[in-house]
């Protein structure tokens, strides 16, 4: 069986919520046979709620990655990246001062916090909380269009109560549909994210059937990356992504260098 050999989402300790230094992640992407990966720490410069100290310095980042990236060049490609989890006004300035290869668009704030931390459930049923990250995720892309896809898009389905017994495409089509119509017209892409199979969900992030819209409407731009932050969750379950592709419709995924996007056949 052919497996996917590139992981474009990936965290290092430059990230709170990694250990992991990104030396051994370059090492763990290598022994588990990529032959490219893309270093994506999350840069949450307009979320304080983990504290302003794991805010990483921009060029700190580059001065530890360039190197080993030289260091590796024979063995794996390393390209540069990173995850805004909010989307405003710092961040299209931000981006636009620094070489990255790939920009995720990445919504980590909904109402008052994370979703992650659960806050948002505490005065909401799934449903709401749902509805509201998805209309919250609408408002954001349009703050600012400086990013190349918007990541995990029900990343918030982890969290909630009941999970994904409260959640379907159908149900929250109206907003969905919004989201992916703006990425569309606007040159976008989304990705495919096997974490939600590392957190028990019955499906990668989106939902297979979004993953579908999207195609349908026209949608060709789609990554994958496991959203590891530990070396051995790199290319999670990685032997499921090209039949979950397929059977969505697509016959590419997308890697992105310098910004631009390179169309891979599926294997």
């Amino acid at each position: 069986m052919k497996v996917m050999i590139s992981d474009c989402h990936l965290h290092t300790n430059f990230s709170h919520d990694s250990d992991a230094k990104p030396e051994e992640m370059i090492q763990g992407a290598i022994d588990k046979g990529l032959n490219t990966i893309c270093i994506t720490d999350h840069f949450d410069k307009d979320n304080m709620e983990w504290g302003p100290e794991d805010i990483f310095e921009p060029e700190e980042y580059f001065r530890t990655l360039r190197p080993l990236r030289e260091k590796y060049r024979e063995q794996i490609e390393v390209r540069i990246g990173v995850l805004r989890p909010h989307l405003g006004e710092y961040y299209c300035q931000f981006v636009s001062g620094y070489p990255f290869d790939f920009v995720i668009g990445s919504v980590h704030w909904v109402e008052t916090s994370d979703p992650a931390t659960r806050k948002l459930f505490q005065n909401h049923t799934d449903e709401e909380a749902y509805r509201i990250t998805f209309e919250e995720t609408y408002e954001d892309i349009q703050k600012c269009q400086d990013f190349d896809v918007l990541g995990h898009v029900d990343y918030v389905i982890r969290y909630g109560e009941n999970r994904e017994k409260e959640y379907s495409y159908q149900k929250f089509s109206d907003e969905i549909d919004m989201i992916l119509k703006y990425l569309i017209e606007h040159g976008k892409g989304i990705e495919l994210n096997t974490s939600g199979l590392k957190y028990c969900l019955p499906f990668a992030h989106p939902h297979s059937d979004i993953l579908k819209r999207y195609r349908e409407l026209g949608g060709e731009i789609i990554t994958v990356g496991a959203d590891g932050h530990k070396p051995e969750h790199i290319a999670y379950d990685f032997d499921k992504v090209s039949g979950i592709l397929k059977d969505c419709g697509f016959k590419y995924y997308t890697e992105f260098f310098e910004r631009k996007p390179h169309f891979k056949q599926l294997p």
